[in-house]
């Protein structure tokens, strides 16, 4: 296995999109990082399975040539996981996204709190796959970005596959590398306490940003700051 150069400067971003999404929802993030001078590379999940979703990730960070950042949004957290094994990450970041433990799935989690009223996941259909009710889209998953914005983030959303989120985890890298976590303090995707929890329980180090589940794109230059956070302190090492 290729060992890193942790002194070598960190310039590579990898980010991960979660379910009821894709790759576009990290517009805004990608210009915040691609100005401050990152190489940033955007993961299109298939969301068929945990397995599948960590190759994507795995073919993305086997095209960079050095160390990367690995940031995963929502479902996003699982899939980092597990990919951050991948000998080019240097260190990973949890965009209110789960944290699973090895044999733990990103289900048993979700599960440790009573959804919010406002929360749209629906039951799998016939064919495994779940969606987000539509009525509540804007006000469950993205209440701080504009109504035309969400319309369009449910309109280009993936299908998500139930079985990835009951497959445990197999290898958490967050027990072998460094690991940073961003609260959304308003969140009814993911309870704010589930967070919590999980960035507790990892000594992940923890960074509390006021919206909703997809920060990322109301608050894009919080979230960069995070990441270039991880980017500079892995380089210093």
């Amino acid at each position: 296995m290729k060992t890193l150069n942790v002194n070598t400067e960190i310039k590579n971003v990898v980010l991960v999109h979660g379910a009821f999404a894709d790759g576009s929802g990290f517009k805004a993030l990608y210009n915040e990082l691609t100005k401050n001078g990152y190489n940033v590379s955007v993961v299109q999940n298939p969301l068929t399975s945990l397995e599948d979703d960590v190759l994507a990730t795995h073919v993305a960070l086997d095209r960079i040539a050095g160390p990367a950042i690995l940031a995963g949004h929502s479902w996003g957290g699982a899939v980092i996981t597990e990919a951050g094994n991948h000998p080019n990450v240097a260190a990973l970041v949890y965009i209110a996204a789960f944290q699973p433990d090895n044999g733990e799935s990103a289900l048993q989690w979700l599960q440790t709190a009573a959804p919010a009223p406002e929360n749209g996941v629906l039951p799998p259909d016939e064919k495994g796959i779940v969606y987000y009710d539509k009525d509540k889209y804007h006000t469950g998953f993205c209440a701080d970005i504009d109504a035309d914005e969400a319309a369009f983030m449910y309109a280009s959303q993936g299908a998500f596959y139930a079985k990835g989120f009951v497959t445990p985890i197999t290898h958490a890298a967050w027990r072998d590398k460094p690991a940073y976590g961003l609260i959304a303090t308003e969140d009814k995707s993911i309870a704010p306490e589930i967070q919590h929890a999980m960035y507790k329980r990892s000594n992940t180090k923890v960074t509390e940003i006021k919206g909703s589940h997809v920060i990322f794109m109301s608050q894009p230059e919080k979230v960069a700051a995070v990441i270039i956070e991880a980017a500079t302190q892995g380089a210093q090492k």
